[in-house]
């Protein structure tokens, strides 16, 4: 099995912070974002992790290297100056991540959650997304999930997409742009109940602010 992290964002709202250092290098402590997530990444058995990359994407790649000194191989798909958006920059790299479904994670999340590399799609469903609890900056949340089904009407409580998912290939199979979000296709396969999901109640911060960083930073203690 494969992951991919999502590096290609501008950050803007770290303000200064990303001026010259791309967000997923933020560091907590001794280890930046995209390290973090690298090596929980390597604690669930996968050794194949792709990433995309764009904005100061050549600092990403300088310091990641080809992921050996992580025990893992690192694969970049390297978008450029033209950031291709969430959907799009998966698209751009189905080539490197092949027909098998694969994990896909935010750069920029701190989470204890444990990735599960025997979880299976149910058959005919294109992804399982992992939810949870809507944080003050985004109270509306995103899905409702019932019976471990994903789905945007209203007939449960509604939750956040954590940025953590294990994705089909298939998903993006009536694709024909090349930059684009996730979100709408997630919203499209959800409506004809062609996507799963869980709810997970540990640890989890969207670091998408200075402030949220700091949070993180008081949560562990330094």
């Amino acid at each position: 099995m494969k992951a991919m992290i999502l590096a290609a964002g501008r950050g803007k709202r770290m303000g200064r912070l990303t001026k010259s250092v791309p967000k997923p290098l933020t560091k907590v402590g001794n280890t930046t974002l995209i390290e973090h997530n690298i090596n929980r990444i390597k604690n669930s058995g996968i050794d194949d992790i792709i990433i995309n990359v764009s904005w100061l994407g050549s600092s990403i790649i300088d310091h990641l290297g080809d992921g050996s000194s992580y025990g893992v191989k690192i694969t970049f798909s390297n978008e450029g100056k033209n950031m291709l958006g969430t959907g799009g920059g998966i698209y751009n790299a189905l080539d490197i991540l092949g027909k098998s479904p694969f994990w896909l994670i935010n750069a920029d999340l701190f989470s204890d959650y444990q990735i599960d590399v025997k979880k299976k799609l149910h058959k005919d469903d294109l992804a399982h997304l992992i939810l949870v609890d809507n944080p003050d900056h985004h109270p509306e949340g995103d899905f409702h999930l019932k019976s471990g089904r994903v789905s945007i009407s209203n007939d449960a409580m509604p939750l956040t997409f954590s940025g953590i998912s294990l994705i089909s290939p298939e998903i993006f199979r009536n694709i024909n742009e090349k930059a684009f979000p996730l979100e709408p296709i997630l919203n499209e396969y959800a409506s004809k109940n062609m996507i799963s999901g869980e709810y997970f109640k540990g640890n989890w911060t969207d670091v998408g602010t200075q402030n949220r960083l700091k949070d993180v930073k008081d949560e562990i203690g330094i």
